[in-house]
Order: C-alpha cells, then structure tokens, then sequence
C-alpha cells in the first residue's frame, strides 16, 4: 500500500448538506497533501488528520469551489491555534497568494508567509516530498488549471482537476492505479470544451489504460450514479464513484 486517496468532498459548483466541494487527501510515502480545498473540506480534513502537520498542499486552479476553504485554513492556521512547525507548502497558480490577502484587505502577502509557503505551479512542475513525487501538467480551462500525476514507490495517483477534453490528461493519467476525474456536464455546448462529459472521463481512462477509475465533480444537470455508469461504460474498467469519508489504497 504506497498511497492512499481519502475523499473529502465532491460536490460541483457549490456544497451540499453532507458533501463539500472538491477536496483531497493524497498520503504516502511519508507525505500528507491536502488536494483542492473547496468549501467544506477542512472541516472534513480535520476528520482524517491534524490539518497543522500537513506535508503540503495542492490546488488545481483557484475557482472558489476548489480554493475557497484556504481561507478557513489560513484562520484556523494564524488565529485558531493550529499553528504548523513551519509555513506548509502550498503549491497553487500564480495569483493564490494575492486572493488570499484580498479576503482579509491586506495589500500584501507578508502576514501570509508565517502560516504558507507560496510556491506557484507551472506545466511541467515536478516536486518530491520524501517518497511522493507530484508532477503538474497544464489542462484545458477557462482558467489557470492543472492536473496532477502522484507516484510513489510503483503506485500511480492521476486528477484531472477540472479540465475540458486535452492531451495533457491522457498523458497524466496514462498507465495509473487510479484515474480521479471529473465528469461535470451532461453535453458539450458549442464552442465550449472546459469540463468532462461522463463518456469524456471514461473514453481518457480506457486509452491511458488506468486500473481503476473514480468519477468526482459531478454537475447538477447528473446524478452521481448516473454519472458513473456512464463513465464505467466508456471506460471498459472498473469505475466507481467518489464518496465523501472512503478512503481508497493504491
């Protein structure tokens, strides 16, 4: 068992009673990375472990349903008596540490840089921390977006955070364990390729020839099952759902 994935939230484009938004906790290796931090999660992260000894986190791109619960960190951090030993890494696009101090009306990150590590993310970003690799590719979005390929000690974690139909997410996702992605939309409107039909995610997980794949950030023209089954039908592989509080081993 190299790596473990533990679902906090899956809900698109706002929470729900019982189901935050996207959110993530990747652990192996000695490593602890919160992935995305929709509304929600951290309360849900706090069910799982001390959000204070965190290795790192790790956010696809800063639309609010995937971003917005760095602020109840950054409080809980700074103010709430969860102080880290040293400011935790947080890997992110350029501009997530000016938003963050817009929330508080500060015109500096300075008061920031006690609690977080700001290091941005670029196509090609490739870290380790102790026995995790992470490795960042950039995917098709209206917005700043990547997607994350996870390895550790032979086990393979790909996420396609949100992201339309791209070569990047075949390559990420190529060969995984386990492929998380998103299958928000119902149909393609026309002209607009920034999210994933269910057939979308499975069509990506049969060609990248995944083990196994897990469909999140299902959109409120679907249903979770009928997402899924969808999904698993393209796919030609077992698909499940992500479920808020499973935890999956690789």
């Amino acid at each position: 068992m190299a790596l473990t994935l533990t679902t906090l939230g899956t809900a698109s484009p706002h929470p729900g009673p019982d189901r935050p938004c996207s959110g993530y906790l990747l652990a192996g290796g000695g490593a602890e990375v919160w992935v995305d931090a929709g509304p929600g999660t951290f309360a849900a992260l706090q069910r799982h472990t001390d959000p204070a000894r965190l290795t790192a986190i790790w956010i696809s791109h800063l639309h609010a349903d995937h971003s917005a619960d760095l602020l109840a960190a950054a409080y809980a951090f700074a103010f709430g008596g969860m102080s880290p030993h040293a400011p935790i890494p947080l890997y992110a696009p350029r501009d997530c540490a000016q938003r963050l101090a817009g929330f508080f009306g500060r015109p500096d990150v300075g008061f920031l840089k006690g609690v977080f590590d700001f290091r941005a993310l670029h196509d090609g970003h490739d870290v380790r921390h102790w026995n995790l690799r992470l490795t960042a590719r950039a995917v098709a979005h209206d917005t700043e977006a990547y997607g994350l390929r996870a390895e550790c000690q032979g086990s393979v974690f790909a996420y396609s955070g949100d992201s339309g139909p791209c070569a990047a997410l075949g390559e990420l996702a190529s060969r995984a364990d386990l492929f998380l992605c998103e299958a928000d939309i119902d149909v393609h409107r026309e002209g607009e390729q920034v999210h994933l039909t269910p057939e979308d995610a499975g069509r990506i997980a049969r060609e990248a020839r995944v083990r196994e794949l897990l469909v999140t950030h299902v959109g409120p023209t679907l249903t979770r099952a009928a997402a899924t089954a969808r999904a698993a039908e393209a796919a030609g592989r077992p698909t499940y759902a992500a479920v808020e509080g499973d935890t999956r081993s690789l």
